[in-house]
């Protein structure tokens, strides 16, 4: 049975009559908010906190920490929908300082006509060479339709003095087959200054039919030299975009999984770059367990990192899905779509070298604005001082409707090493559709106990209508807290959630319609609690 625990309405949510705190910006809709049912709402135009420009889609990001200007510089793919014929995906970019406020720098770099090498532009990254004081932005020309004699890809390079205006250079291409490279398969080049005193240029291509990284050396950054492979690629695998970088005792080697059944962003390591080649090089294909780990889901892709001196922060793109269907988030047929929202972490890493991704402070600075948290309904909660306890299956506590921009924190302990609880958006009393027959539908991300020693971060259809588990969606995996405490915080901005447990969790989502709706926390058998519940916005 549902009661109401209250109804808490406050002053400052006010502004707007028929809207809660949380839309104080959004067009006013004749809706009764105070309801539970389910409301079909938008994305707004362009979002700024996980940036996304007003025409068009983010895709692979390139971030660079300018040196002259003291920012991050975030080249991206910019993605039409449609795209130009055969001419798609010029390099656009944005400026910030903290990651979380983004300005617009326009297109930077565009494609080439219909008959060049880089008619399509593919990813790349930014080097800034202090004796020439310029920059270099190499990037993957893609030939449209090319033939059995053209290479279907090769790298390119512009340079600029002020990064605004930038000149190709017409006279460089690198071609994977004079090195015994794939013609068509050669791509993504990363750059970095090793600690031989030389620049490397790192390449995923394959060679002999085997994927691998590409070593090239250079000292000038225009004369480049064969430096055979970086690291081999296990089993049938293809280590997309690249990002080598020391942090603390440790290198690192983080790239995107382009395998259907994966694609997510994981990363290798080891003590000395030798040791961080080595990772792979073994004849039994057996996964150095010891030296690699996964950063997010697989609503996160393409990360590539850059360091402002300080904190060291990854930007990848959330894809959109088809048709809006927040379960078309898995493996073929259901993959979702190329490009969407940017998104940034920051890089934790734990003594043991291991990395996770943790809040970027600016983001939480970012949401300002707190609100009182009003509940809708309750089964099976008894609360006490702030406290709320869920007790028993089906057990949870609906709050009221999110707005734009949410960052929900909570804590929950659970009573056992196998309780299971998760966090619910997109909550109503009926589907957003016209069907008066349709069964209710929202989406959870249930924190799932694998073991009693370990936690898996699902995503799943939740309600009478719902399809339950999402075949494909692969979560994340995290150890349980020795003290079976959580500290849970979710950033959401329109469809774009974050959610962040401990320092141990990252997990980047898209959930359609969790704007002006209810959300939820559920228990699914034995006890927890849920403690120092906020909720903010801006």
């Amino acid at each position: 049975m549902k009661t109401m625990i209250s109804s808490i309405i406050l002053a400052s949510c006010l502004a707007l009559p028929l809207a809660s705190c949380s839309d104080d910006d959004a067009v006013l809709e004749q809706k009764d908010w105070s309801s539970t049912s389910y409301f079909s709402s938008t994305d707004e135009t362009a979002q700024g906190t996980y940036y996304k420009p007003a025409v068009g889609y983010v895709g692979d990001p390139m971030p660079f920490y300018d040196p002259v200007a003291g920012d991050f510089k975030i080249m991206y793919l910019q993605d039409y929908r449609p795209n130009p014929s055969g001419t798609y995906h010029p390099i656009w970019a944005v400026s910030t300082k903290d990651a979380a406020n983004y300005e617009s720098l326009g297109e930077l770099v565009s494609c080439g006509n219909i008959n060049e090498q880089d008619a399509a532009i593919g990813t790349g990254s930014t080097i800034y060479d202090e004796s020439s004081k310029l920059y270099y932005t190499f990037y993957t020309g893609n030939k449209y339709n090319p033939t059995a004699s053209d290479n279907g890809q090769a790298i390119m390079y512009a340079t600029s003095s002020d990064f605004k205006t930038w000149t190709k250079c017409k006279s460089f291409i690198l071609k994977g087959d004079d090195y015994g490279y794939s013609k068509n398969d050669f791509r993504d080049p990363f750059l970095f200054k090793g600690d031989d005193g030389k620049y490397h240029m790192l390449v995923a291509t394959t060679k002999n039919g085997k994927g691998t990284i590409a070593d090239f050396i250079s000292d000038d950054l225009k004369s480049w030299k064969d430096n055979g492979a970086f690291m081999n690629m296990m089993w049938d695998r293809f280590y997309e975009c690249p990002d080598v970088f020391k942090m603390g005792d440790w290198w690192y080697l983080v790239y995107s999984d382009k395998t259907s059944f994966m694609r997510k962003v994981q990363y290798f390591k080891g003590r000395t770059l030798d040791e961080l080649k080595a990772c792979t090089a073994n004849d039994a294909g057996i996964w150095p367990d010891d030296h690699e780990g996964f950063l997010d889901s697989r609503g996160f892709y393409a990360g590539k990192t850059a360091r402002d001196g300080t904190n060291r922060y990854i930007w990848g793109w959330c894809p959109t899905r088809k048709g809006k269907n927040n379960t078309e988030v898995g493996a073929s047929p259901a993959e979702p779509e190329w490009a969407g929202n940017l998104v940034a972490h920051k890089l934790i890493q734990h003594e043991d070298g291991t990395l996770t991704l943790g809040e970027v402070e600016a983001i939480s600075n970012k949401y300002n604005k707190e609100c009182e948290v009003e509940f809708k309904e309750q089964n099976g909660v008894t609360a006490s001082n702030g406290t709320y306890t869920l007790s028993g299956d089906n057990a949870y506590m609906l709050m009221s409707r999110l707005g734009y921009h949410n960052k929900i924190s909570f804590t929950v302990t659970t009573s056992n090493e196998w309780d299971k609880f998760g966090i619910s958006l997109a909550r109503g009393t009926k589907s957003n559709t016209d069907d008066a027959t349709a069964f209710e539908k929202y989406y959870t991300m249930v924190v799932n106990p694998e073991s009693d020693t370990r936690r898996k971060v699902n995503f799943e259809e939740e309600g009478d209508g719902g399809k339950g588990f999402i075949d494909g969606i692969d979560g994340y995996n995290f150890a349980r807290p020795s003290d079976n405490v959580y500290n849970i915080t979710i950033y959401t901005d329109n469809s774009i959630c974050v959610m962040y447990i401990n320092d141990a969790v990252c997990y980047t989502n898209r959930i359609y319609g969790i704007q002006k709706n209810c959300w939820s926390i559920n228990n699914y058998g034995g006890n927890i609690t849920v403690s120092n519940l906020k909720i903010s916005q801006y």
